[in-house]
């Protein structure tokens, strides 16, 4: 079911139960959240122990009384299931639901997301509280949205989960002898006789059959996929319909959020990037990337969950955000299609983990602080640009991202063990299209991609059977499709390829891989242009890392390789393929190639945001849209203030002014009627 919302949300993770002994503190905190414009919470996300201190013994009332009361002033509430951390009564009497490691260790009672997907017990509990909580407290009209636990991840290695493992392979393979046959096990003679042998990977065992490794990855997601199923389950058995939603984690590596989002109505994500560490735009790159992900996930509208009002306490550097930084981070949501830019956390814990962690309300508690007007700031411009609610973001340019190739690929061993740097190159790629003003959606290879014009391939490691196929018709009927170094090399299992790769798409590129030289850090090629190449690029670009050796099939190379005993073989080719084109690119190159190379491309494609100025480097230009309007929102993050590049057509200024040199950080939004 979808999520709607007639306003932009504002809000944060709210921990009432922390202070339920401060009654004055508590309406202290509803007179602030007023105060700052906040119009949402979550809450329930840490409270098992005061929900149910004993086994069977519920205290609700806590919890319904702090609904109502945000409720009367305005407030809704998105309402936690408590399952992100146990209480410590359950793991003494069933220490069954406590996660045992790869080393086949149990854990003791402590710290959170220490608990056993699997184990039958654990499940009951949950859904005993989960449908409790549907019954008692989510019927209240102030409850608008679930939040599914907490920032799901971790594994557990327990005899219930290695059951659950060997069923999973079972059902997947059918056969142990074609497991032994798509797994490779002939290898080092690790074959298998039966199901009842395999053990999940574990560095006192085995880790060096990268199909298991790769396959466990996978089943650990699926167990946290049916447990989120079981848990959404008890909520429905206890009559809630409203949507659901999880909040998920920047590029998290232990889990396809892909299909983590089929199971929830709704993304949502924490977002802590490590703003002033190094260029301001290029960590907006960073998080706009991520951003544009979890926007793809379902193809619809999110929200930002979590993110910290001031300094996190877990970075090793818990550095300040700087004046005006936390509203662009919040207006930076909302720009890439988000609905709503929450915080961690609203009231600062007075101890344990996160008592230095920022907050809204610090522990001084008062409304003066800087923080604090900067929350109110948000809050104010949330509502004067309230209309954005409801409009969508739409791309002509996809790129590549998929959990299963990145964990083969990192686990591949070779051609480089330590930096494969491949999130960089996708930045380098999704920074050349952003620089163009151009919506990106980030997807994997289960998407459609008949919208798109342009689609981006970043080192796509493995191919999927059928993925090749669809890329071809993909360019078949007219589209551009971008290829890199280091793609199509082997199977969903992770078999390699044989007779040539990029595999299926060697005619549609006109190349063929023949080798790849993995680069010392030290060590640095060049981009050559080839005189009077079809882009027009002049310049030489260095690369790094990995240069793959290609042999021409019909390509046309536009620059070569500068030294090393490759130098002149190609380096970045075209080829026409049915109506459309195939680049290929086969080093590391700069981000300045990226940002010259793709605008280019998007030129020759057709793909523009509509705005013929050129656009300053450090402005980020984002637009959402209905059926009748564009919205284009404009964001400096650089270190001066930059004139503002409109678009053709009728426009109106809905936050700021168009006229007006853009501040540091600040904020511009254009109305333009279609």
């Amino acid at each position: 079911m979808d999520f709607r919302t007639d306003k932009l949300l504002h809000g944060g993770d709210y921990n009432p139960e922390q202070w339920l002994k401060r009654p004055d503190i508590l309406e202290k905190d509803i007179d602030m959240l007023e105060e700052s414009g906040c119009n949402v919470v979550s809450l329930g996300i840490f409270s098992w122990s005061t929900l149910e201190p004993e086994e069977g013994v519920f205290h609700f009332e806590w919890l319904q009384e702090i609904i109502d009361k945000l409720y009367k002033r305005g407030i809704s509430t998105i309402l936690a299931t408590p399952s992100g951390a146990r209480p410590k009564w359950m793991a003494d009497k069933y220490p069954e639901v406590l996660r045992v490691d790869e080393t086949r260790r149990r854990a003791l009672f402590g710290f959170r997301h220490n608990h056993c997907y699997t184990s039958p017990v654990y499940r009951e509990k949950v859904h005993i509280i989960n449908k409790k909580l549907a019954q008692e407290v989510a019927t209240h009209p102030g409850v608008i949205l679930w939040h599914i636990s907490n920032e799901y991840g971790g594994e557990c290695h327990c005899p219930l989960c290695q059951k659950a493992f060997r069923n999973w392979l079972k059902e997947k393979y059918q056969t142990i002898e074609n497991l032994n046959d798509k797994w490779c096990t002939t290898f080092w003679s690790h074959t298998y006789n039966s199901f009842d042998q395999i053990e999940s990977p574990s560095k006192i065992g085995e880790t060096q059959l990268h199909a298991l490794n790769l396959d466990w990855k996978r089943f650990v997601t699926h167990q946290t996929a049916d447990f989120i199923h079981h848990e959404i389950a008890a909520l429905r058995e206890g009559g809630s319909t409203l949507p659901t939603t999880a909040n998920l984690m920047y590029y998290f590596g232990g889990l396809d959020y892909f299909k983590i989002a089929k199971e929830i109505d709704v993304v949502s994500w924490d977002t802590y990037p490590t703003w002033h560490k190094e260029a301001v735009i290029d960590t907006a790159y960073d998080n706009g990337m991520c951003h544009d992900l979890m926007r793809s996930l379902k193809g619809k509208p999110f929200f930002q969950m979590e993110s910290c009002p001031a300094s996190t306490n877990w970075q090793s550097v818990s550095k300040l955000k700087k004046p005006g930084m936390l509203f662009a981070q919040s207006m930076q949501a909302i720009a890439h299609g988000g609905e709503g830019a929450l915080y961690f956390q609203i009231r600062q814990s007075r101890g344990a983990s996160e008592k230095f962690h920022g907050a809204v309300i610090d522990h001084y508690g008062g409304n003066d602080t800087r923080v604090f007007k900067e929350v109110s700031r948000v809050g104010e411009t949330l509502k004067e640009i309230r209309e954005l609610a409801g409009t969508t973001v739409n791309s002509s340019v996809a790129m590549l991202y998929d959990w299963d190739s990145q964990w083969a690929m990192e686990d591949s061993q070779g051609p480089r063990n330590k930096g494969l740097h491949y999130l960089e190159a996708m930045l380098k790629f999704y920074r050349g299209f952003r620089k163009q003003g151009v919506n990106v959606d980030v997807i994997d290879m289960t998407c459609e991609l008949d919208k798109y014009k342009v689609l981006a391939l970043p080192m796509v490691y493995m191919f999927k059977e059928g993925f090749a196929k669809k890329v071809r018709a993909f360019v078949e009927n007219g589209g551009t499709l971008i290829t890199s170094y280091w793609s199509g090399i082997a199977d969903d299992t992770d078999r390699c390829y044989l007779e040539g790769t990029p595999h299926g798409l060697m005619d549609v590129l006109g190349i063929r891989s023949t080798e790849i030289d993995g680069l010392y850090d030290w060590e640095e090629n060049s981009f050559v242009p080839v005189a009077g190449n079809e882009l027009g690029l002049d310049k030489t670009y260095t690369c790094k890392y990995l240069c793959d050796l290609v042999e021409l099939r019909g390509a046309r190379t536009l620059m070569t390789y500068g030294s090393d005993f490759y130098e002149g073989y190609s380096c970045l080719t075209v080829n026409e393929y049915g109506r459309g084109k195939a680049w290929y690119v086969a080093a590391d190159a700069d981000k300045e190639f990226y940002g010259d190379f793709l605008e280019k491309v998007l030129k020759d494609s057709g793909v523009s945001c509509g705005i013929k100025e050129e656009i300053p480097d450090a402005l980020e230009i984002t637009v959402r849209e209905n059926e009748n309007e564009k919205y284009y929102i404009y964001q400096n993050f650089g270190t001066e203030a930059v004139n503002i590049p409109v678009p053709e057509g009728q426009i109106s200024w809905i936050y700021g002014n168009g006229s007006d040199k853009l501040k540091v950080y600040g904020l511009v939004v254009a109305k333009v009627i279609v």
